[in-house]
């Protein structure tokens, strides 16, 4: 264990939300939530001015709507978010050569690969401060919350308890009894299912935890899960900070509007997932073995079937075809409210031979284009970025019935005008986002919950 608290973890707080509001003057101090914005869509980050009615992150969007009626609520612009976090990135980076970004909006920071030793409690909580200060420059006036410690363990913790905006340092010698006071579901691996595992047992606090021995806990949880109770609960934590992080997998999914049903519109929808995962593999120059399908049902109720090749591959017509099949294998009665594809155990090279162009060519992928989610025939969403030659930049408000609705603003702007247009008007141009998909309609990533 350290015997200094070098280890920091930075979370940009309410990510995703807060950079709307830089962006958008007149939303800075009100409700926002940023996320899928249908009937069946799920709440990626609320603002704070957002929590204060409950909303959440992974709540339905119907459900926030509900507690919260008047907040802002946006589809997410992931390029936008993608370049707020490299700069900021950028400067943990500068502070020390060992950064472990967990997401787009936290990263754990290694300050003794800085060179720095025998830190107090006072330095490290004015390097915190410098580079939160750091961090709002670069970044238009975000905010971070930073935690402190000799593990990793404890630094993320900390970071969560003086939101948003805070610093909390833990002096060494002191993380068993930082912890004691916390309900038990604090320490990573501590679910639904465990804690309420431990409860029978008497277990609710991490002191309680602290109280069991080793083999007790092994019989209550298991031996690998036990074990590793037993040194987190005294905050015998020695995983180092890991810099570059390699991506485990890549994936597309996507919620519907209804329950679908007809497995050849499912089969056309995987499709095209295929092909959109193929084209990032690409992009980021790798392959994959292992080909997975999700599915969740009308019940919420989430399936995955996977089916590894021998072979990395990018090809979207295999990825395409094993995707096929396990979603042929799957059951789909009573509805699909989500459908994914997904490959992992990826490499930097290709099994180029994998299939054979004749086989190909016997077993043809044909991708449908499928129409446009029904917004408007122009395929606005709110929190869209578009252009007028006469106003200038704005975003989306609101769109349905022909009709778009613009506050034309920017963060370097007051509050501006609300203005209304034809869907079909030519003069009203989208802005584009590299993230975007053909229609407009941003993609699911999974880098990070923004929140």
């Amino acid at each position: 264990m350290r015997d200094d608290p070098s280890v920091l973890h930075v979370d940009l707080d309410a990510f995703f939300a807060a950079v709307e509001q830089r962006d958008k003057p007149s939303l800075r101090g009100k409700p926002v939530v940023v996320g899928g914005i249908g009937l069946r869509g799920v709440v990626s980050t609320a603002s704070y001015e957002a929590r204060r009615y409950g909303v959440r992150s992974a709540m339905s969007t119907a459900e926030a709507r509900s507690r919260c009626p008047h907040a802002a609520y946006l589809g997410p612009r992931f390029e936008v978010y993608r370049e707020t976090s490299r700069a900021v990135m950028a400067e943990m980076r500068a502070l020390s050569p060992l950064v472990e970004p967990l997401s787009v909006d936290e990263a754990f920071v290694d300050l003794s690969a800085s060179g720095i030793s025998g830190l107090t409690v006072d330095d490290v909580r004015a390097i915190a401060d410098d580079l939160k200060a750091a961090i709002r420059k670069v970044s238009g006036g975000l905010t971070a919350s930073v935690g402190a410690g000799t593990s990793k363990l404890i630094a993320k913790i900390a970071s969560d308890l003086d939101k948003p905006d805070g610093v909390v340092v833990v002096p060494p010698g002191t993380e068993a009894e930082f912890l004691a006071p916390m309900q038990v579901t604090v320490i990573p691996g501590v679910g639904p299912a465990t804690a309420q595992r431990l409860s029978m047992a008497g277990v609710r606090t991490v002191a309680d935890l602290q109280q069991l021995d080793e083999d007790e806990l092994i019989r209550q949880v298991g031996s690998a899960h036990g074990s590793s109770l037993h040194r987190l609960a005294t905050a015998a934590d020695d995983r180092p900070v890991v810099s570059d992080r390699e991506t485990k997998s890549v994936s597309v999914e996507d919620t519907f509007e209804t329950d679908l049903i007809d497995r050849a519109l499912l089969t056309a929808i995987s499709d095209r997932m295929a092909h959109r995962v193929a084209e990032r593999l690409r992009k980021a120059q790798l392959s994959g073995r292992t080909v997975t399908v999700k599915t969740r049902m009308h019940d919420f109720t989430t399936h995955t079937r996977s089916s590894t090749l021998a072979g990395p591959t990018d090809d979207a017509r295999v990825i395409a075809r094993v995707a096929r099949r396990l979603l042929e294998e799957s059951e789909i009665g009573g509805g699909i409210r989500l459908l994914g594809v997904g490959v992992s155990s990826l490499a930097d090279w290709i099994q180029d031979d994998l299939f054979t162009e004749d086989e190909h060519a016997a077993n043809p992928i044909e991708v449908v284009d499928l129409p446009t989610r029904a917004r408007d025939q122009r395929g606005y969403y709110p929190g869209q970025d578009v252009a007028h030659p006469d106003h200038g930049r704005g975003w989306v408000w609101g769109s349905g019935l022909g009709r778009v609705t613009v506050r034309f603003e920017t963060a370097d702007t007051p509050p501006g005008p609300v203005r209304t247009f034809s869907v079909d008007d030519p003069a009203l141009t989208k802005v584009p986002q590299p993230g975007a998909d053909a229609d407009g309609e941003p993609e699911t990533d999974h880098n990070g919950s923004g929140d």
